[in-house]
Order: structure tokens, then C-alpha cells, then sequence
């Protein structure tokens, strides 16, 4: 540990099960040699907490304070003595699991630098990072006929993504806000998902062939997989973006064997892909090329992060994006 800098009192929420959600104050240590302490600003958040907020038993509670917070990003409050790239003061995004709190700690390499030119903005780069790592994954190319189902925050930059590259977009989503949302990000055209027969139908009257050249998947229900497979064309790419955590999944292995497809899934896990993909997000957004801010419809105080979790379990009307203020 570097001696030089004393650990902190801070504030974080705590996680105990059956949706309720406390502050405490803890004592935030001191970065190691390879380490850097943020100051965070904001954390945003994830569907993929709803399920440890919800209380399901095979988790352990209370969760660890700030826990499981991972779209953090704030100002570098501490640096180990091995640090050299970064010094406090500096803007940051970050990689690490308990960012629901006033302050976290994390290795110098899972920490991505904001430019000046974005102050004042909220950058949750880990979920943008995930957006452009799946992008890249998909292989989308101008000419291309996209389908995406499912336009959450995740559905939404990946239609701005593929508008971007010349592809034509056909979003897929149960609510009308958030179809209108996809067209106003350039999707040439947005169905409901009602009843998979009817979506399926009205869906393929929008590209030419035997399906769509590429699938994007962002739900993570059974349902929603189901339907993508069925909108894939001959070697098609199926792009599993969806966060499937509920168990099991059954897939058309037949279908996809007949099709030739590519099935990726696009999730990454090595730390340093992250990154990548962080830093060329934020670089589109610092050059004006996407713009993610619209996105962000809802904000919570770090003692409202229930609240927060509830609005993205309920997605009540003009919800996309939860962001909660951590400063």
C-alpha cells in the first residue's frame, strides 16, 4: 500500500436483498502501487443489477457497499506510487464493481481518461464501451439490412452505430417510445413486438432475401433469441447482445446449421477490450459523431438508488437510461 496516502471516509449504498437499498458511510482505503482512487461523480444503472436488487436466493446479503456499481466515472482522487499516466484531477471513466458510492478504487489499467472538451458530462463508459465492442463484434458494413431487437439504451446506440455506417436499421421494441426513439436515431423503420408471428411477418416486408444480413439481439429472453434466429438470412450474422442471466436457453441449432450463420456472442470479459472499447466510444462522443446524452432520460441521488432500480424494473413511458449522482 502506498503510505503516503491515508484512507477516506465516504458514503455508499448497500444492497440487502428484496429491494431495499441503504446509504452507510465506509472508509475508502488508500490505492495500492498499481492503483488509482476516483472521486466519482455518477455511476449508471445496469439492467443486469435488477436481479441481485430484487433479492434472488443465491446471492449473499448485504452486498458489499457500492456493490455491484460498475458504470462509475469521476475525478482521480489518488494514485499508487507505480502510477505514473495519471495524477489527481484528471477526469476519468472507470472499470470496477462498487460504484454506487462517493468514491472507489481500481487498477490503473481499467481506467480510461475523459477529455477536457466533455466536462461537465456524464460519460458511463463501461455500458458505451460494451455498445462499441458489440458493434465491432457485428461486423456491420454500409449496405447492410440490421435488425435489432430490443431498444433499450444498449438497442438505441446500436442503431446510432449502424446508421452511422451506412447500414439500414430495423428496430424492434415493445414500446413506442422507444421505437420513436430508434427512428430519430436514423432507423429507417421500427415495429412492435406484440406476438413474435405478427413481428416476424411485418419485419421481413423490410429487407430483401431470405432475412436480415445481420441480427442484433438485446433483450435476453428466450423469446427474443427465438425471433432473432428467425429474421437471419443465409450466412447471416446473429449477434447475442442480450444479457441472458435466468437460467437455460434453447436454440434452433437446426435452423442455424441450415442458415450458415455466424453466431457471435458479443460479450466481452477481458478487461483490456473494455477499455478499447471505452476509448473509442468516448472518442466518437468527444468528436461529435455520437451523441448518447438524449439517452440518459432519468437521474437518481445516490440514496435513491432504489428509486433508480425500480424505474429501469418498471420502465415506465420515456425511460431509457438511469444515472445516479454519486458527488
Amino acid at each position: 500500500m502506498n503510505a503516503e496516502i491515508e484512507p477516506i471516509t465516504g458514503t455508499a449504498a448497500v444492497l440487502l436483498g428484496d429491494r431495499r437499498v441503504c446509504t452507510q458511510e465506509i472508509t475508502v482505503p488508500a490505492p495500492g502501487p498499481r492503483e488509482v482512487r476516483v472521486k466519482l461523480e455518477g455511476c449508471g444503472i445496469c439492467a443486469s443489477n435488477l436481479p441481485v436488487w430484487e433479492g434472488r436466493a443465491w446471492f449473499k446479503y448485504p452486498l458489499a457497499a457500492g456493490a455491484p456499481g460498475h458504470e462509475g466515472w469521476g475525478t482521480v482522487d489518488a494514485v499508487g506510487h507505480e502510477v505514473t499516466s495519471l495524477r489527481p484531477g484528471d477526469r476519468v471513466a472507470m472499470l470496477s464493481e462498487h460504484a454506487y458510492a462517493s468514491h472507489d478504487v481500481t487498477p490503473m489499467d481499467h481506467v480510461v481518461r475523459i477529455p477536457d472538451s466533455l466536462q461537465g458530462t456524464p460519460v458511463p463508459a463501461e455500458p458505451l464501451g460494451c455498445a462499441m465492442n458489440i458493434f465491432r463484434r457485428s461486423a456491420v458494413r454500409e449496405g447492410h439490412n440490421v435488425a435489432i431487437v430490443g431498444v433499450g439504451f444498449l438497442g438505441a446506440l446500436l442503431t446510432a452505430l449502424c446508421v452511422r455506417t451506412g447500414a439500414t436499421v430495423t428496430a424492434i421494441s415493445r414500446r413506442q417510445f422507444a421505437r420513436d426513439v430508434a427512428e430519430s436515431l436514423g432507423a429507417r423503420t421500427s415495429i412492435g413486438l406484440d406476438t413474435p408471428a405478427r413481428t416476424l411477418k411485418q419485419a421481413r416486408a423490410h429487407c430483401t432475401g431470405s432475412g436480415f444480413d445481420r441480427v442484433i439481439e438485446a433483450i435476453g429472453t428466450q423469446e427474443a433469441l427465438d425471433l432473432a434466429t428467425d429474421l437471419t438470412g443465409v450466412r447471416a450474422r446473429l449477434v447475442i447482445a442480450g444479457y441472458h442471466q435466468d437460467g437455460l436457453r434453447s436454440v434452433d441449432l437446426q435452423k442455424w446449421n441450415w442458415q450458415g450463420l455466424d453466431v457471435i456472442n458479443a460479450h466481452e470479459r477481458d478487461p483490456a477490450e473494455y477499455r478499447r472499447g471505452m476509448e473509442e466510444a468516448i472518442a466518437l462522443i468527444a468528436a461529435g459523431e455520437l451523441d448518447p446524452l438524449p439517452l440518459y432520460t432519468h437521474r437518481f441521488a445516490l440514496n435513491e438508488l432504489g428509486e433508480g432500480l425500480a424505474a429501469v424494473a418498471e420502465r415506465p413511458t420515456g425511460f431509457l437510461k438511469a444515472l445516479v449522482r454519486c458527488g
